[in-house]
């Protein structure tokens, strides 16, 4: 089964996660059926989707004739044999109990189609137990929104034991085709990535205050201004559900041990029914206006016990081969609103004084879940980290690239001059290892990416070594990793600069575009050609062209299959500025160099509010508003301040 052969999509549960999963695949062009238990629940789900619609309507995100063409691909039923008869994917949503799960896919085994794939929204419940409950456990996977469906970028996709590659391929597709971006988790493993080390964060503030050692206030303002993280830890679970946090913490414990014992704290407050911000009152009430929370209230003790159980969890899913932790960083960030992942904040703090924490912690307490797993004591004594660091001397050996240091900036510099730095499969897995290391450095603080020689910066894929007549399920692998790659400078914390110089053509072009500012020389050339080979730009052109310089002069770039100088790209707003042949390499590190004097967390902060307002204004915004809050305590704003009274230059640390 393909993607292409998907049309039709069943959502089982008309609840918050339902309707929204429904909303979503409508959205994407999708025929939906809606199905829950009586027509009551079912017409409630579609109601709350025609009001959804309507709200994006009113934002201008949708037009109105896109609403109505959605609404009319929905359809809500009760009866199970409607819902799923023609059904392609069957998302099912249901409530978080194993048995009723296990009852609905029985049901739906009898009538689903043999082709059709079942996918389980579940947040934490077995892969691969619900899978053996149907005659089809390699058609079956994890395919977890987050809430709200409509917003929320991420969709963890979650292999059983019997799911076959086919089945997951099929489902990160469909989850692509939806405007998600989706993390693979390679093995079934309880809370899979963003609850298991989630859960046990809320889990360990709870134990901060059970025990004595902080208030409420104490660890919110820790890990709201001190870590970093979107909201306080007892906000964030106020947020969530106390109730939803315990029930996942408690079939933690159950499958995983004692490291996972709920805080009395948190089974108190569920007995209680004070399960937070939905309930009225949690760790806060919310009939007086809710959270208010000192900033310089945190203390370094409550960070590090924090973000020691978290880099715990982390060496934990990478020991065992649940996900790596690129892809725990990204899942973190796009499901939990992390600004930086959990194994790049560990990295930062340092693993050897995390473990130290744990260490005291276990001899002091003697609970499982302050024992260092095997990876984390192995790399904290190795000096090693969660990212690969360069070696001491500051190189890194590349056999495509060169990677040189200038004080602050790092040179990536493709090495393939007789072949017009051209792009071969090697190079992206290099570059893709190369952006890695160098944006987890903090001593680096501007990239600028350049080819060698002067005949080209990239000119385009090296057609030689890609098969020409490769089956296309390869073809989209390699267009995937392109994109990914090239979006991982887009992405990255780092400022990114591009020096081009003669020909930047093709997927040479596509890479220019994905960094933040781009300088060239007068002799440089620039180009999509693709359309004149019958292909079209593969490696992210024919979107990030568009965002950068608008959707018709990028059309007219890539239809045309034109070249055109650097003088008509700096018009076309595609360049900062195109400067001499003979200033060039002078002017592209000064423009590095003055980003790389800039304030890091602003820098940050920016690129991230940028890159999520792409998609969605409201999310950009709320990640600005949220920067800006926490941008208030840097000790960065205080040396811009103080300069800026004595008119003097700053001189930021990223602290």
């Amino acid at each position: 089964m393909e993607l292409a052969d998907v049309t039709t999509i069943s959502v089982l549960g008309a609840g918050n996660m339902g309707h929204g999963i429904a909303e979503v695949s409508a959205l994407a062009g999708y025929d939906v059926t809606l199905r829950d238990i009586n027509e009551e629940l079912v017409q409630k789900g579609y109601e709350q989707i025609e009001w959804s619609l309507d709200k994006l309507v009113e934002k201008d995100q949708l037009s109105d004739e896109e609403a109505d063409a959605a609404r009319e691909r929905i359809t809500p039923v009760v009866d199970m044999e409607d819902a799923v008869a023609e059904a392609d994917v069957i998302i099912e949503a249901v409530p978080e109990v194993m048995d009723i799960k296990r009852d609905v896919y029985s049901e739906v085994d009898e009538y689903a189609p043999d082709h059709a794939i079942f996918a389980t929204n579940t947040s934490s419940l077995s892969i691969t137990e619900l899978s053996e409950a149907t005659d089809r456990p390699e058609r079956f996977c994890g395919m977890h929104f987050f809430n709200p469906p409509v917003r929320m970028q991420l969709v963890e996709v979650i292999a059983g034991d019997h799911t076959s590659e086919e089945t997951l391929a099929v489902v990160e597709e469909l989850a692509e085709s939806m405007d998600k971006t989706p993390v693979r988790v390679h093995k079934d493993s309880p809370g899979f990535i963003v609850n298991r080390v989630l859960i046990p964060l809320l889990n360990e503030a709870a134990w901060l205050v059970e025990e004595g050692t902080a208030t409420i206030g104490e660890v919110d303002a820790t890990t709201k201004f001190d870590m970093g993280l979107p909201m306080g830890a007892f906000e964030l679970a106020d947020q969530v559900g106390i109730d939803v946090s315990y029930h996942v913490l408690d079939y933690m414990h159950e499958t995983l041990g004692d490291a996972y014992r709920p805080c009395p704290l948190l089974a108190e407050k569920v007995e209680t029914e004070q399960v937070g911000k939905k309930a009225g009152e949690g760790f806060y009430k919310y009939d007086n206006g809710g959270v208010d929370i000192q900033p310089d209230a945190g203390r370094q003790e409550i960070a590090d016990r924090l973000l020691a159980l978290m880099a715990n969890e982390v060496a934990g899913l990478i020991q065992h081969d649940v996900a790596d932790a690129s892809a725990i960083d990204r899942a973190m960030q796009l499901g939990a609103g992390f600004p930086d992942g959990p194994a790049k904040m560990a990295d930062n703090r340092g693993l050897k004084p995390l473990v130290e924490t744990l260490d005291d912690r276990y001899e002091t307490t003697g609970e499982p879940r302050y024992e260092p797993v095997d990876r984390l004591r192995e790399l904290a004594g190795e000096d090693e980290q969660f990212y690969p660091t360069s070696d001491t001397d500051g190189s890194m050996e590349f056999e495509t690239l060169q990677i040189e240091r200038e004080g602050t900036v790092a040179r990536v510099v493709i090495d393939r001059p007789h072949q017009m730095n051209t792009v071969t499969p090697e190079l992206l897995d290099e570059l893709s290892t190369a952006i890695d290391q160098l944006d987890a450095d903090s001593d680096v603080r501007c990239l600028l990416i350049t080819g060698a020689g002067d005949r080209a910066f990239c000119a385009g894929a090296d057609v030689s070594s890609f098969a020409t007549d490769a089956d296309p399920l390869e073809a989209v692998e390699l267009s995937r990793t392109g994109q990914q790659t090239f979006g991982k400078l887009e992405s990255c914390d780092t400022p990114v600069v591009a020096a081009i110089n003669g020909f930047c053509l093709g997927g040479g072009m596509e890479l220019a575009t994905a960094a933040d500012l781009r300088i060239a020389s007068q002799r440089a050339t620039f180009g999509q050609p693709e359309h004149n080979l019958g292909l079209l730009p593969g490696w992210g052109g024919t979107q990030r062209l568009s965002h950068l310089i608008g959707e018709s002069r990028a059309k007219e770039i890539i239809f045309t299959g034109d070249r055109y100088d650097a003088e008509t790209m700096v018009d076309y707003g595609f360049l900062t500025k195109a400067v001499d042949s003979e200033e060039f390499e002078a002017a592209a590190m000064e423009l590095a160099e003055k980003l790389a004097a800039g304030p890091p967390i602003a820098q940050k902060f920016t690129k991230r509010a940028m890159l999520a307002g792409r998609e969605d204004t409201d999310a950009g915004l709320e990640i600005e508003a949220q920067s800006f809050g926490q941008l208030m305590h840097t000790d960065d704003l205080l040396e811009g301040i103080t300069a800026f009274m004595n008119d003097e230059e700053p001189d930021f640390t990223g602290e």
